[in-house]
């Protein structure tokens, strides 16, 4: 005589349906934050607004704005600077976008044993 081990679960046992329809409303409610996050955008700035670059909330570099006059283009040392600007700029872009992320997907991420907001989700870096 074999027990079913899910007679423990009560009189209606395991109902795998409701359990497939509830992971198929979270991944759902997962796609539609994510395509709210890809809609909104976040800014980075450095040196007083010298370098201004935008990201939307996945974290993918949208623009790069530079203030006309802050730097001289044929010198190689302000280009150089220029450039490290630039990725300063885009990594506080992008802190913005994560705590953006976290505060949008972490209540659904939570759930899923992810670890935090888009751990495991499709955003690098991200939980």
């Amino acid at each position: 005589m074999t027990q079913n081990p899910f007679d423990a679960l009560g009189e209606g046992g395991f109902d795998m349906n409701a359990l497939l329809q509830q992971a198929q409303q979270m991944q759902q409610q997962l796609e539609e934050a994510q395509a709210n996050l890809a809609k909104q955008t976040v800014e980075g700035t450095v040196a007083g607004g010298a370098v201004t670059v935008t990201a939307n909330g996945v974290g993918e570099l949208v623009g790069v704005s530079i203030r006309a006059g802050e730097f001289d283009g044929t010198d190689p040392d302000d280009l150089s600077d220029l450039s490290d600007l630039i990725v300063a700029a885009y990594r506080d872009a992008r802190a913005k976008s994560e705590a953006l992320a976290g505060d949008s997907l972490g209540p659904l991420t939570d759930g899923l044993g992810g670890g935090g907001a888009g751990g495991g989700l499709g955003f690098p870096g991200l939980g």
